[in-house]
């Protein structure tokens, strides 16, 4: 396994600069068929999110393939490869292992536990698999990230101690106006992180969320559901281009579209707050942004973008997750880490291994054929005990050795003793003739025959 991840996020580059490099929308696909395209890379997953971009890629050359991933990146991002490689973290084989676990468990998160984080994996996954990029080794390595996400979250405190992006961001809202209760929310985009803001909103008591999208059928299928689960909450669908005189009723904007270029315009704003003193709070969770910075700088208006929230998150603000929380769930990744490494050892071993009983019974099947042919008088009942006699004395032989080499081979060092077997017995694993020459017992089946 030669998994290499390199990407930038929330800890190593300014949002502005990770608002560039974002990829949404056709061009998730386009990038990750790019990157598959590449040729030092055999398989490529794409983790695009709004406080990361990441690809996990399988090589077969380390310098080459962190060259032709950092150029991608920096073509899509419209960024120059000198200004964008100082906030590029590369990760290789074990250590992108831990990367990728951690990810999935929230643990590298802009808030530590968030619950999308591993959602957005399996989308990302999911994706690849659609577009074939995803082989043996991203496929193996996705599903146990997932899996070690879920066990996080089941087994420890983070996922209710955690805060998410929304709860952090609607506590930067509450400041400025004071309990949600009552109030009126527009949510702007149907996906999943604003059917998440518009759920916390209805759960928190506000009154009314209108849901403008560009498809009016996902709007108002939110809009629906929020109406049937919450009897206090009035659920409306809006025209995606009628936002304008939507906000002119609402009190607090929700925008997470994903789209390429401003939703709401300072102009849009400015139109809506005409002849109205209440104060206007927007969200912005949106990568690239929804919101025209501008809008700011209005009278009355507040907004909160990534920026804000980061230095928020950085602060501690919103979160109630424990060093005790955070530490129960890296026991679990290191858990997983080192138990996912070491099958990934054995199987390495395990040419080696039919290597080498395909080696002990050629040798049996050659003395079979000199004695048989030298003892033409032995009958067929005397045959079969000769023959089988040979073979299961070889597979006595072997089984312990076999046995052990797999289980040393887990260990951090344990390539020297596959090193080691093939060396004395001058074994070529790779040899095909190796492998189909002869169907082999499985080492309980050869247990069960001594």
């Amino acid at each position: 396994m030669s998994l290499l991840v390199v990407g930038l996020s929330h800890r190593s580059a300014p949002v502005s600069l990770l608002e560039r490099a974002a990829v949404t929308g056709d061009r998730v696909a386009k990038l990750l068929r790019d990157m598959h395209s590449a040729e030092p890379v055999s398989e490529a997953i794409l983790l695009s999110t709004c406080n990361r971009v990441e690809v996990y890629a399988e090589i077969d050359r380390f310098h080459a393939g962190v060259s032709a991933i950092s150029e991608l990146i920096a073509q899509y991002a419209e960024a120059g490869l000198d200004e964008l490689a100082k906030h590029l973290y590369v990760h290789y084989e074990d250590r992108a292992v831990q990367h990728m676990f951690s990810v999935a468990c929230g643990l590298d998160s802009m808030v530590v536990g968030e619950g999308q984080i591993l959602g957005q994996v399996r989308e990302a996954l999911k994706l690849a698999q659609a577009e074939e990029t995803a082989g043996r080794v991203l496929n193996e390595v996705g599903q146990q990230a997932l899996r070690v996400g879920k066990r996080a979250h089941t087994e420890t405190r983070i996922d209710q101690a955690g805060a998410d992006m929304v709860t952090v961001a609607l506590s930067a809202a509450a400041r400025q106006l004071g309990p949600l209760a009552g109030l009126r929310a527009l949510v702007v985009g149907a996906g999943s992180m604003s059917a998440l803001a518009a759920n916390t909103l209805a759960r928190g008591g506000v009154g009314e969320v209108a849901v403008a999208n560009r498809t009016p059928e996902r709007a108002e299928r939110l809009a629906e559901c929020l109406g049937s689960a919450y009897d206090e909450v009035v659920g409306r669908a809006v025209p995606f281009d009628a936002i304008g005189p939507a906000l002119a009723e609402a009190d607090l904007v929700i925008s997470c579209t994903g789209a390429q270029g401003v939703v709401i315009s300072e102009e849009t704003v400015r139109t809506a707050r005409h002849g109205r003193e209440a104060p206007l709070v927007l969200l912005d969770l949106a990568l690239p942004h929804d919101v025209d910075p501008a809008v700011g700088d209005l009278p009355g208006v507040t907004l909160v973008d990534l920026s804000r929230l980061q230095v928020a998150s950085a602060g501690g603000e919103g979160q109630t997750v424990t060093a005790d929380d955070v530490a129960a769930v890296q026991r679990i990744v290191s858990e997983e880490v080192t138990a996912y490494l070491g099958e990934q050892r054995k199987a390495r071993v395990a040419p080696t291994v039919v290597a080498l009983r395909a080696r002990a019974t050629g040798v049996v099947e050659a003395e079979l054929a000199r004695l048989l042919g030298r003892l033409p008088e032995l009958d067929e009942r005397a045959r079969a005990e000769v023959t089988q006699a040979l073979r299961r004395t070889a597979d006595k032989i072997l089984h312990q050795p076999t046995v052990r080499v797999k289980e040393l081979a887990g260990s951090p060092d344990g390539a020297g003793y596959e090193t080691a077997l093939r060396e004395l017995f001058d074994l070529d694993p790779k040899a095909p003739e190796a492998v189909a020459r002869v169907e082999l017992p499985g080492e309980d089946e050869a247990c069960d025959r001594r």
